[in-house]
């Protein structure tokens, strides 16, 4: 096998990536630390099995985003001197839920599914929510609050990748919400059936069928059968029905090898595990083997010392102490400052100075428990004329003029999706909720096709000028005949003019139409771009704060959770101090405070060479009482003892003159309360 480089350089493998690669069949845990080698790694191992004869086609490699996939695929086929189309190198290389996604529609009667169901994005899933809750009765509740679409989704999904009960999940995750359990038990209910009647499935239904089409003895063989090794990538962030669905394609772990970092656990939100990795090796008998990459190939010496004696107070992990053989490298700062104003200031007058060094912006970033942790620093960017990049805003599939345009195809796809339909027909000036719910009950209960059933339909005066379009555009979707490739732009003929007309700057909307149908053109069919595009939807431009295409060069601005797998020469995080990381919303359970310690310590591995922990001594609390406005002390984060600041130089910049030196008694009472309250 052919020698690659393990991390950014052209070195080869160490012995630990080696053995790693080279293990047998029985199961195998590779705890690959933060800057380790991991992709590298494992995609090594494939090329090492298809070395040894392994067909790549029984090979299912299992990642997070179809990024990833791609990513492993193209490096493995190098190593191997494959090229070619990336479906035919590793055919069953993607997410759990494209793959889930493929595997139901060939299984299909198994678990009592329509082949062409359709999928549900999370608007559209929260938008049936409502609709159920709405005919339910339940949106009429004026005694006490029910929770609305959004929160009910959020249960909903909690419930169903924990395998919990209910009430767990209202005791743990929305207590507010415990005295509607047996509402939201007959909603929940009645949610399910409205997907079954419309032959449609959510994100969470991708997992939860696959798992119980697994529970078939013929079809768990089929499919378990179709693979010689299974290889999962983050398996830290796995749910307890993705680690059932492993099991049970792998009772013995014969050829399971899983790849993760138990102290990179920070989905639990999402209802990511960390006893999925912790417990991995005792599940079988004997237990897996664990091999532990531990040489860092990103950040320097003093970095790995300070994450290392960070992640080293956590109460359970798989022990190791990350090195590199890098030398030199300054050691990391805590910097304190006055309050959040002061840290803006000193972020931005470091940000530059780093920039005037050599380092551009796009090679800093500043990092945030939440994305609120920002506001101060994004108004003095805007003072500055800093341009910035902000990542966690709104996703691509989430914009509506992309839902209207998707709406079209996915209705002639699926007739019964009457979400679908009823946003397309109400595109129509004049048609609304009422009419459009007559014209789907009559394509659901009628003969007709659907085609068929709309050109029968007598349409509101206002839509009469555009409903043979409608009519038109539907007849040539349905048409067995017609060709996929072309589709979206009859799509895109019949919505343009009423892209102008529903929305402002429809200039700068049709962008992202233009970017569906470079998407469309790469498919291979209708049901598989709509399944692609629902389960690894791509980033719009739009999601991006700030005009960074204005500018060559912009800063990064990032929650932590957004940054997991990234990394920068200059990290910068903002806000290290009790109340804000850890969260003061996630301080309640034993769990929670230690997966608030992983946040820190991810945010701490994506630096390179500089590595800055910002404490602002006080932050500044609106008041609605007598009171007034005041500052509140805020001690710095427990998770930065003596220990951990031993590796850390102190850093205290001058304060202007205009700054207060001393905070108001209210102040200090405030600091001594929140003291005695983090130690209780």
């Amino acid at each position: 096998m052919e020698s690659m480089a393990s991390g950014d350089g052209d070195t080869p493998l160490n012995e630990a990536q080696a053995a790693a690669c080279l293990h047998g069949d029985g199961p195998l845990l590779v705890i690959a630390g933060a800057g380790s080698g991991k992709t590298q790694t494992l995609a090594h191992r494939v090329a090492a099995l298809v070395d040894r004869g392994v067909d790549p086609r029984r090979i299912l490699l299992l990642t997070f985003t179809r990024r990833a996939a791609v990513e492993m695929i193209r490096r493995a086929s190098r190593l191997t001197g494959r090229r070619g189309d990336l479906d035919a190198t590793l055919p069953w290389a993607g997410t759990f839920h494209s793959v889930a996604n493929r595997l139901l529609r060939q299984h299909a009667q198994v678990v009592e599914l329509d082949p062409n169901f359709t999928l549900l994005d999370r608007e559209d899933s929260a938008d049936l929510m409502d609709a159920v809750r709405v005919d339910a009765g339940l949106a009429e509740q004026r005694r006490r609050r029910f929770p609305r679409k959004g929160t009910s989704l959020a249960i909903y999904s909690r419930v169903v990748n924990t395998q919990g009960s209910l009430r767990t999940c209202l005791e743990t995750a929305f207590p507010w919400c415990l005295e509607w359990e047996e509402a939201l038990r007959v909603m929940f209910a009645a949610y399910v059936e409205a997907k079954l009647s419309r032959h449609v499935l959510d994100y969470d239904d991708l997992l939860l069928y696959w798992y119980h089409l697994l529970g078939d003895q013929d079809a768990a063989t089929a499919i378990s059968g179709q693979f010689d090794h299974i290889l999962v990538d983050e398996y830290q962030d796995t749910n307890v029905i993705q680690a059932g669905i492993l099991r049970r394609l792998r009772p013995a772990g014969r050829g399971l090898c899983v790849v993760g970092d138990d102290a990179q656990s920070i989905y639990a939100f999402r209802a990511a595990n960390v006893r999925n990795i912790l417990d991995f090796p005792s599940q079988f008998s004997p237990p897996a083997t664990v091999l532990t990459l531990a040489q860092n190939y990103r950040s320097t010496q003093p970095i790995l010392a300070a994450t290392n004696a960070v992640i080293g107070l956590a109460a359970e992990r798989f022990t190791k102490d990350l090195f590199t053989m890098r030398p030199g490298g300054a050691r990391p700062h805590f910097v304190t400052v006055g309050d959040e104003d002061a840290q803006a200031s000193f972020v931005a007058d470091a940000v530059l100075e780093k920039r005037e060094a050599g380092v551009l912006l796009k090679q800093q970033a500043v990092l945030f428990r939440a994305a609120h942790h920002s506001d101060a620093l994004e108004i003095e960017l805007g003072r500055r004329n800093i341009p910035f990049v902000k990542f966690g805003g709104l996703r691509f599939l989430e914009a509506a003029h992309v839902k209207d345009t998707l709406a079209c195809l996915r209705w002639a796809e699926n007739p019964r999706d009457t979400l679908a339909s009823s946003r397309v027909l109400q595109l129509l000036p004049g048609v609304g909720p009422v009419f459009a719910r007559r014209v789907e009950q009559t394509v659901v209960s009628g003969p007709h096709s659907l085609a068929e059933a709309i050109a029968r339909f007598v349409p509101p005066a206002a839509a009469a000028d555009d409903w043979p379009a409608l009519v038109g555009l539907v007849q040539s979707l349905t048409d067995p005949l017609t060709p996929w490739m072309g589709q979206l732009g009859r799509v895109r003929h019949f919505y343009e003019p009423h892209l102008e007309r529903l929305y402002d700057n429809a200039r700068t909307r049709l962008s992202d139409l233009d970017q569906i149908e470079r998407l469309a053109d790469a498919a291979p069919s209708r049901e598989r771009f709509l399944s692609d595009l629902t389960l690894d939807p791509p980033e719009s431009a739009g999601a991006q704060a700030g005009p960074p295409h204005l500018d060559e060069d912009f800063l990064i601005l990032s929650t932590i959770h957004s940054a997991k797998g990234q990394e920068w020469d200059s990290v910068y995080v903002l806000s290290v101090a009790d109340g804000c990381l850890p969260s003061d919303l996630a301080t309640g359970r034993a769990e929670e405070i230690e997966e608030e310690r992983r946040l820190l310590y991810v945010a701490m591995t994506r630096a390179k060479n500089t590595l800055c922990l910002i404490h602002p001594l006080r932050f500044f609390v609106r008041q609605q009482s007598r009171r007034g406005d005041r500052y509140v002390m805020t001690p710095r984060s427990r998770f930065l003892p003596a220990s951990v600041l031993r590796h850390l130089d102190h850093v205290s910049p001058r304060q202007s003159r205009d700054e207060p030196t001393a905070p108001s008694v209210s102040s200090r009472v405030d600091m001594g309360f929140r003291l005695r309250e983090q130690w209780k």
